[in-house]
């Protein structure tokens, strides 16, 4: 730390990752060093991210996309390993509860670097899971866990976690959003591209394994295609892989299936939708930040904070139809209600409260 500026190293390899932690790496500079785990590996889904966020290629892409969650782990945290002990950072960073983020925190632990943890203590408490056991492990091993809400942070220490390993300091999403989300003018514009108006549609994400196997999805893409609505479906390459494997092709034409998206234009879409319908943890914040209404179909959420206000929990199947109906009736009122409710997720200073906390553990740990 010669320069005053802790040397860090900040592993992703999602799109989620990239929008939350863009703004830490903005703030650290070059004092930060970048490593793509490649989880989503195709541009579409992170190189092209990268460049929306104004953030510099990563110095260095692991490439493990397409393996199994195992095969993930395991190589990922053999390479993060190695590097990290050949280049000695003073820090790592992980956010969430991904494979990239449970090898990062795990390569850490092995080689001695001290651990910051963005986004911990979240807890659905569904160990069907697979991301509450990742999410788990990295909070137990971090040296600093940055709760977003104080929900989240009360989670950490009912399990035990010391009141000085965790500090509050709200979601990174926030200030994505408001950097990221286009104009008025250019919402406009864009939705006059795709032959849209403003709360005249539904915009729906799918992706999570326990909705793209077969028997949910049918049931999900039929629940959609119910809608009376236009229905804009930005297709995940998983989701897109398992309907042509379940052969469910049919059940997308009443659906509008666009690529996955920019997410300067995902966020335009979003701030101007009827109604939202999704299974993303994102999403269930960005709409806090937006003011639109959710459809949630999960069997649990590890995002209590926005449930009863702008998100609504329902099971795959027709449930979502209705549920997406019952908000459509009520739709000029129901935006209206939301815009006057403050996200839970903070005030948009969360990076620079992260900044300030990794730099604070990190030389109270050169002290002892």
């Amino acid at each position: 730390m010669a320069s005053g500026v802790p040397r860090i190293t900040i592993v992703f390899g999602t799109r989620p990752e990239i929008v939350k932690l863009a703004g830490l790496a903005r703030r650290f500079g070059e004092a930060a060093t970048l490593v793509n785990t490649g989880q989503h590996w195709d541009d579409p889904m992170s190189g092209a991210f990268l460049r929306d966020l104004g953030l510099r290629r990563p110095q260095h892409n692991l490439e493990i996309g397409g393996l199994t969650r195992g095969e993930q782990i395991g190589r990922a945290t053999d390479c993060l390993s190695r590097l990290l002990a050949d280049q000695e950072p003073e820090g790592v960073v992980v956010q969430g509860d991904t494979n990239s983020a449970l090898a990062g925190a795990l390569a850490a632990n092995a080689v001695g670097v001290p651990l910051t943890h963005l986004e911990a203590g979240l807890r659905s408490f569904d160990r069907r899971m697979p991301e509450e056991h990742n999410r788990v492990l990295v909070d137990h091993l971090a040296d600093l866990c940055l709760a977003p809400t104080e929900v989240a942070a009360a989670n950490l220490r009912s399990e035990g976690i010391a009141e000085n390993r965790v500090a509050v300091i709200g979601n990174t999403v926030v200030e994505a959003v408001h950097r990221l989300l286009p104009r008025s003018e250019q919402r406009t514009s864009l939705l006059r591209a795709y032959g849209l108006e403003s709360g005249g549609y539904v915009l729906a994400t799918i992706h999570r394994p326990e909705n793209t196997d077969g028997e949910a999805l049918a049931a999900i893409l039929s629940a959609l295609a119910a809608i009376r609505a236009p229905v804009v479906l930005p297709i995940h390459p998983r989701t897109a892989a398992r309907v042509v494997a379940a052969g469910l092709e049919t059940l997308l034409h009443k659906l509008r299936v666009v690529d996955p998206l920019p997410y300067a234009t995902f966020l335009s879409l979003l701030a101007e939708c009827g109604v939202a319908v999704s299974d993303s943890g994102g999403v269930q914040e960005e709409v806090s930040v937006l003011g639109r209404p959710l459809v949630v179909v999960r069997r649990s959420t590890e995002r209590p904070e926005v449930q009863g206000i702008w998100a609504q929990l329902v099971e795959p199947g027709p449930a979502v139809t209705t549920a997406v109906a019952q908000m459509w009736d009520e739709l000029p009122e129901l935006h209206a209600r939301l815009r006057t409710y403050p996200s839970p997720y903070g005030d948009g200073t969360a990076s620079a409260q992260a900044e300030q906390a990794i730099r604070a553990q990190l030389l109270e740990a050169i002290r002892t």
